[in-house]
């Protein structure tokens, strides 16, 4: 029609004609412009009408349906490593041909994009991209924590139709996109790969094939190196400078109790972030628990220390194999030397007859002890005696005047 009317105004030279002309071309372009519904109205009566949901689009009963399946990784939300669970913002992304809903827009004067949730193009080829958040099992592998990889995987496939009615092809033979992917502040993403598998049950004949996707990740150790890593070590090193006391300072002892509680405390930490399993002990346990063991051995090694510092020839009488092993092996072993020793020779243990002899000193030994123990406690006597004649003497001074004269009669 405006080619009409353009030629009309060509041919015509009255103005108002012309005017009209080009009004009543622009009102009909525009009444068939607005009641284009039909078309559409026609078309979907066209394609829907003996439409059923449950039917396979394929023209040959015995073919599968041809169905090509992607995966686009978003987000990882959370990597629950106590329940094993791992939660993702995934879009999927499945095409397919649909033969029943081959169009001709020409014929009907209609867009063939037919924008529903899943797009339909008038080829009858049919895309359908549905986010979601997947929440997911994930065995979580806690032997290297926190220097850990985890693989998770998310398998995808239909328990309805088997191998011989949907063949499901992976759409990327890399995997999944990660193109938009936003980065995890715990986790950094090494890839996601893809793998197409079909399996035979023993139930069935006919095979099913799943697309599983592995996600694969890397835990960030900056948070735990500086948070329980560095102070581990810096705590354990505590452990021995306490060597370095001496051994009449009273906090050696509490020192030592002091950071094996404070180990105790990271290693319980530790304990809540993992899950409880007996499959494997994690890295940073096994080395807080050697750590323990270590601070542990350093608090026993001071108490025998101390122990035997504070011993003395009253309370305590050094046995023959304790002064062998002090004076002769260690000192050996240390590759340390007596006053005046020239070399590190290691001078022999005393022998049998050796140490009848120094048994026989032994005894001497005793007998003097024992005499000079029987003085003093003669002399402590006597003092206490003469204690008693002075305290007599003043008592008696004031009744008796002769008796002092008595009393010192008698003491001498």
């Amino acid at each position: 029609i405006p080619n009409i009317s353009s030629v009309t105004c060509a041919a015509t030279e009255n103005v108002p004609t012309c005017f009209i002309l080009q009004f009543y071309s622009f009102y009909i372009n525009f009444y068939i412009a607005c009641f284009a519904g039909p078309h559409e109205k026609r078309l979907l009566h066209a394609l829907l009408d003996n439409y059923n949901s449950l039917e396979r689009p394929v023209v040959n009963e015995s073919d599968p349906l041809q169905l090509s399946f992607g995966l686009t990784l978003m987000q990882i939300i959370d990597v629950d490593e106590k329940n094993q669970l791992l939660i993702t913002n995934i879009w999927l992304k499945l095409s397919w041909s649909n033969i029943m809903m081959k169009m001709n827009t020409a014929d009907e004067g209609f867009d063939g994009t037919y924008a529903t949730n899943v797009v339909v193009r008038n080829n009858g080829s049919c895309l359908y991209v549905p986010p979601g958040i997947f929440k997911s099992t994930c065995k979580i592998d806690i032997t290297w924590f926190p220097f850990d990889d985890q693989r998770c995987e998310m398998k995808f496939g239909s328990w309805t139709y088997d191998g011989f009615q949907l063949d499901l092809q992976l759409q990327d033979e890399a995997g999944g996109d990660i193109s938009s992917f936003i980065t995890n502040g715990e986790w950094d993403l090494l890839g996601v790969p893809g793998k197409r598998n079909e399996i035979y049950y023993n139930c069935c004949p006919e095979p099913y094939i799943d697309i599983t996707f592995a996600i694969l990740i890397r835990r960030k150790t900056l948070y735990y190196f500086f948070n329980l890593i560095v102070p581990c070590v810096l705590i354990a090193s505590m452990a021995l400078l306490g060597f370095t006391l001496p051994p009449d300072s009273g906090e050696k002892l509490s020192l030592g109790v002091t950071i094996l509680l404070s180990l105790t405390v990271f290693l319980n930490m530790v304990a809540e972030t993992m899950p409880a399993t007996s499959d494997a002990v994690p890295l940073l346990g096994t080395y807080f628990n050697c750590i323990m063991f270590m601070v542990a051995s350093s608090v026993v090694s001071t108490i025998l220390i101390l122990n035997y510092h504070h011993r003395n020839p009253d309370t305590h009488e050094m046995s023959e194999w304790i002064r062998v092993i002090f004076l002769y092996w260690l000192p050996c072993i240390l590759r340390m030397q007596r006053p005046g020793q020239v070399g590190y020779e290691c001078p022999p243990p005393p022998s049998s007859a050796g140490s009848s002899t120094a048994g026989d000193k032994k005894q001497q030994i005793q007998n003097v002890e024992l005499k000079e123990r029987s003085s003093k406690s003669l002399l402590a006597n006597v003092l206490d005696i003469d204690d008693d004649f002075r305290c007599n003497h003043r008592c008696a001074s004031s009744t008796l005047p002769h008796q002092p004269t008595y009393y010192r009669t008698m003491y001498r």
